[in-house]
Order: C-alpha cells, then structure tokens, then sequence
C-alpha cells in the first residue's frame, strides 16, 4: 500500500490509515477461506474507506485499505467479488455468524 501509516484527523479523531499490515491480514484472510465476497465500505466522519471480507460461513474481517478503487483491485487480483456496501449492504450469513458467536459466548458463560 502507498500510503503513510500515519493518522489523519478528521475533528477530535485521528484516523488510522491502512497499512501492511493490513493488506497481509485481507490476504491471508482470503487464501484460508472459501466462498470470500468483498464490501467495500466508503470513508466517514470516523473510518477511512474499509474493506469487509466474508466468507461463506459468515466468518468475517474488516480493515482500513487505501482507496475505494484499491479495494476493487484487492478483490479482483484475490478472484473475490466485490461489492459497494453503501448499495447493497452485508449479507445476511454475517449478521447470522455474529448471532451464532453471541449465543456461543452465553453458553460458556464469557
């Protein structure tokens, strides 16, 4: 990635930038997982752009990337597609891990 790993900041927050760190865990993130759709979440007040990735399951990441159109470029090098989630949303299978994961937490008490 080309860009600085300093922060910028946007009011009283300063924003992390993405760095490589990040692209190595989208990376292997990818090669550990099938069936991986990426979303591409667009900068706010509080985040510089994201990348969402989700795998069949709905095991899930998120990490600060470059640009919008790096993280198309990331998808489509990795055979992922790739989506605007400012259109379309997260899937369904995320919002139902994330449940499986809270019950899992009750049950054993954490």
């Amino acid at each position: 990635m080309s860009r600085p790993t300093g922060g910028q900041r946007t009011g009283s927050t300063t924003v992390r930038a993405a760095d490589r760190v990040d692209e190595q865990h989208l990376h292997e993130f990818v090669e550990a997982r099938r069936g991986v759709e990426g979303f591409v979440e667009p900068r706010t007040a509080v985040s510089e752009v994201t990348l969402l990735l989700v795998a069949h399951d709905g095991e899930w990441t998120r990490r600060r990337v470059p640009s919008v159109a790096w993280a198309h470029d990331f998808a489509n090098k990795h055979q992922v597609p790739s989506y605007d989630a400012a259109v379309v949303g997260v899937p369904q299978r995320m919002r139902d891990y994330n449940s499986r994961i809270k019950a899992e937490r009750r049950e054993r008490g954490l």
